[in-house]
């Protein structure tokens, strides 16, 4: 790879990484508001519990542009709002400048808030103590926004320069606050901030897309005039197999003898091979997005695109050949996206042509029942548990070992004890890798073709061609 190529390629990385992490803010910004927002435009955090054993509950000093020389906007542009809801009497709720704050609460003591996390009642606090007994906080005149009263009590504020403080007591200045909170903020131009990140994040991905493209495209004397991409060239031409059933073709051969005991470093080994895989399915994901909309207007799936993401698989599928999913070799696996003498290989056929109308719904509602499948395959049984706490309840993700996982490591612990490879188990995991990469394809918008509902074991799907006859990829 040339300097400019390698130069091309760092840059196209770190753009597709923004990209992506700016379309997924913008697609969270927008989502946000469309789901969580009140009707006025507030958008509300959870309920939380507060509660003290002192005087009051405080929010830490929140210093907004405090000064001069800060940027913000002359007029308001930000509201925030919070919902108070009292365990028993009436609450009083103000925001005060934060000096004014405390020397109201100077010698009181009181709970200050320092953190809050996704649970109702995960929040912390720094317990400030004291022996003073507080004035009635309706009584002071520095509040810039109160609000008192029993039952749910709704402050709204508009956001103004300085320091402040929130302070949540009982309206009588009693010792002992319980009290459920809701925040809220408002932000009239949040929707066209979420709209902007987006295009900004869809043109870095163009641009890292194109980075990308001019990084590993092949010269054009690698490129096969007959459609198959340059790995079916050379297997054509050498006279390896024809293009399976399927045209997703994944083929490993077993490379005997194996140490006994390598693979249980193989994961170690191949760490600068997962952080590069890391960037280069991040790429995958963005040019799989553009690919998308050119699909939909084209009917054709981009070729160099298409080059690069075939690219991406086939060195997956040696890493995890190598490391994790099989272990059928030893050889450590080449730094490359084109086709390569290594014991495990990969193969896409080119599309000419695609349906328009069915990559709107084949990569998440037709893909559903393969997803089911490779998701026991890969990342074992998933399921939600809730822990309940208090009546509140959270909700949590709980992951088991997949399939392929646990065969491998079945595989691996053989090879230790006996110095061979079962060869069955060898067999049984092609086939079950097979099925995801052709999964993957599929959701990956590279074929139309769905995939069988089929376990195709072995090393090789199909069989050689007898000699001397000619071997041509199925279109």
């Amino acid at each position: 790879m040339t300097a400019g190529r390698i130069v091309a390629s760092f840059f196209g990385i770190l753009l597709a990484l923004a990209a992506t992490g700016l379309v997924i803010g913008a697609i969270a910004v927008i989502v946000a508001f469309g789901t969580r927002q009140d009707g006025r435009g507030f958008l509300e955090s959870g309920s939380y519990e507060l509660r003290s054993d002192g005087y009051a509950v405080t929010s830490a000093d929140v210093a907004i542009a405090p000064h001069p020389g800060d940027w913000w906007p002359v007029e308001t542009v930000v509201d925030v709002g919070l919902t108070v809801t009292p365990d028993a009497g009436a609450v009083f709720v103000g925001v005060g400048p934060a000096d004014d704050v405390a020397r109201f609460l100077a010698g009181v003591a009181h709970d200050e808030v320092r953190s809050i996390g996704t649970a109702r009642s995960d929040v912390r606090y720094r317990d400030v103590a004291g022996q003073a007994v507080p004035a009635l906080p309706s009584a002071q005149t520095f509040w810039a926004a109160t609000v008192e009263g029993t039952g749910a009590q709704r402050l709204e504020w508009p956001v103004e320069r300085g320091s402040w403080t929130v302070v949540i007591m009982n309206a009588d200045a009693s010792p002992g606050v319980v009290v459920e909170a809701v925040g809220a903020v408002r932000v009239p131009f949040l929707p066209a901030i979420g709209a902007g990140v987006l295009v900004a994040g869809l043109i870095l991905g163009a641009v890292a897309a194109a980075l990308l493209v001019l990084a590993f495209r092949r010269p054009l004397a690698e490129r096969d005039p007959a459609g198959g991409s340059f790995a079916s060239t050379t297997a054509r031409t050498a006279g390896a197999a024809a293009w399976p059933s399927y045209p997703v073709l994944i083929e490993g051969r077993l490379d005997e003898p194996l140490s006994r005991g390598l693979w249980l470093i193989k994961w170690l080994l191949a760490i600068p091979h997962f952080i590069i895989l890391a960037f280069l399915w991040m790429a995958f994901v963005v040019l799989t997005f553009i690919t998308f909309f050119a699909i939909l207007f084209t009917g054709r799936y981009p070729r160099p695109i298409f080059d690069f993401n075939v690219g991406v698989m086939r060195w997956t599928w040696r890493v995890i050949f190598y490391a994790t999913s099989v272990l059928g070799t030893d050889r450590y696996p080449p730094f490359t996206l084109a086709d390569a003498d290594y014991p495990a290989r990969l193969d896409v056929a080119y599309p000419e042509q695609l349906s328009r109308g069915l990559v709107l719904v084949k990569w998440w509602l037709l893909a559903i029942p393969h997803y089911l499948i490779v998701g026991v395959l890969t990342s074992g049984l998933v399921w939600w548990t809730t822990d309940f706490n208090g009546g509140y309840g959270d909700s949590v993700l709980e992951i088991g070992g997949g399939i392929i996982g646990i065969l491998a490591l079945v595989a691996g612990l053989v090879l230790l004890f006996s110095g061979r490879y079962a060869h069955g188990l060898f067999d049984l995991l092609m086939g079950l890798n097979r099925w995801v990469f052709r999964v993957m394809a599929y959701a990956a918008l590279m074929r139309d073709e769905y995939p069988p509902f089929r376990l195709d074991v072995g090393g090789s799907e199909t069989p050689a061609p007898p000699v001397g006859a000619p071997v041509v990829a199925a279109q």
